[in-house]
């Protein structure tokens, strides 16, 4: 029994030793490693039969969604808080980068440098997932605002320089035209400038390619008229092998709120009662069909599907692919 005890002393203290003699003590603390505080480059790789979808993220901002949404703002922090969720509410930029094998597609162009640091960061992320911007064919805008356009000039540059630019004609009717900015409201001119610096380039370069109705664009890829947000809003089915996704640029803006109620608009929305009823009619259909909705303000990558659940509707994210 003594002997055992003197044993276990003994370990005792050759451990206190051993930890003296590397500085080691009880009452030591360890030093914490310093903070990243940065996250992976943000994309996401899926497939969709044969076309490789890449979302791409534009980065993020912090929107007043409380004050920008046409309902009570108490009522907005109500459902936001619902989805442990508060206002200001930082919301994604998401675009989608699409190669049908012959083409190489990006479905909107991000911000460029018209918004804060914490957007504008497509190239970096499209960089990062192994492609070129010289490597883009063409770019389908779903509307000319400055967070879908922007990012097609930046210091002046056209980024895109071997890429035609797509977008409804009647959208570039009125983004473009110089009478419209000069009569719009004050707080309106910044949209038709940013439409004017992100597109006019490449129009003087005769790579603007402008559309008036709806039907297929490229093999595989087709124009929806969505109209209401903006005057030439338009949505943009991807199909292959039987697979479909929808990309619906600013159909929906904050999900918390529009999912349960889908008649709420927000201020940005050009012709209000037309954005309601065509948001109510698209979710119906993409419901009923399954098919994949890709957003650009539901958080990143914004990819998922639709559940009708009385009058209000379920988001289901894409389950998540591990690229091969």
């Amino acid at each position: 029994m003594i002997k055992n005890t003197l044993h276990k002393l003994s370990r005792a203290a050759l451990c206190l030793s051993i930890a003296a003699a590397f500085g080691v003590t009880g009452s030591a603390a360890y030093a914490a490693a310093p903070m990243v505080k940065t996250s992976a480059p943000a994309y996401y790789r899926s497939m969709l039969g044969a076309f490789e979808v890449t979302a791409l993220s534009d980065g993020t901002i912090k929107l007043p969604v409380d004050k920008i949404l046409m309902e009570p703002e108490q009522k907005t922090r109500e459902v936001l808080a619902k989805s442990f969720l508060q206002a200001p509410l930082e919301t994604s930029v998401n675009v989608y980068l699409v190669n049908t094998g012959n083409k190489l597609i990006l479905i909107d162009a991000g911000t460029g440098s018209l918004f804060g640091p914490s957007l504008g960061k497509l190239i970096a992320n499209l960089r990062a997932s192994g492609y070129e911007p010289s490597q883009i064919d063409d770019i389908y805008l779903t509307h000319l605002h400055p967070d879908h356009a922007g990012g097609l000039m930046i210091n002046g540059e056209m980024i895109f320089s071997n890429a035609n630019i797509h977008v409804n004609q009647a959208e570039a009717d009125y983004w473009l035209d110089q009478k419209n900015m000069e009569q719009a409201p004050a707080d309106s001119k910044a949209f038709f400038q940013g439409a004017m610096a992100s597109v006019n380039p490449y129009k003087a370069a005769n790579k603007l390619r402008t559309f008036s109705k709806d039907g297929e664009l490229l093999p595989g890829l087709t124009a929806h008229s969505t109209q209401g947000h903006t005057t030439g809003h338009t949505s943009y089915l991807l199909e292959s092998q039987g697979e479909k996704m929808l990309v619906v640029g600013d159909l929906i803006h904050v999900a918390a709120v529009q999912l349960d109620k889908p008649e709420v608009t927000v201020t940005f929305d050009s012709h209000a009662k037309e954005a309601s009823a065509m948001r109510q009619k698209i979710f119906v259909k993409a419901a009923k069909d399954g098919v994949i909705v890709a957003a650009t303000h539901i958080q990143f990558p914004g990819m998922g599907r639709l559940k009708k659940t009385g009058a209000s509707y379920q988001w289901v994210p894409v389950n998540f692919t591990l690229m091969p």
